[in-house]
């Protein structure tokens, strides 16, 4: 299997993990966002190393990793916002 399946069937299964939380998101309140938050980043790792080839190259990863990471944590300080001004 080359690593391009590799990464299109582990894409697929986390997108049907995505849909499945998605429905159950009222019910987990804020965990499900996180869990939801956690499966994005990992889903645009999986796009970033794997389609996109930055898995090689260790500056840009790393890079394009950080990036991610401080736009899912500034995402989840936002959900968070309104939680914490009650």
């Amino acid at each position: 299997m080359t690593p391009l399946t590799k990464a299109f069937i582990t894409l697929i299964l986390l997108s049907a993990t995505t849909t499945a939380l998605s429905g159950q998101l009222t019910a987990l309140a804020t965990g499900g966002a996180l869990a939801l938050l956690v499966l994005s980043g990992w889903k645009a790792r999986v796009i970033l190393n794997g389609y996109l080839g930055l898995g090689p190259s260790r500056f840009w990863r790393r890079g394009f990793n950080g990036t991610v990471m401080l736009f899912l944590i500034v995402a989840f300080g936002l959900y968070l916002l309104p939680v914490l001004r009650a």
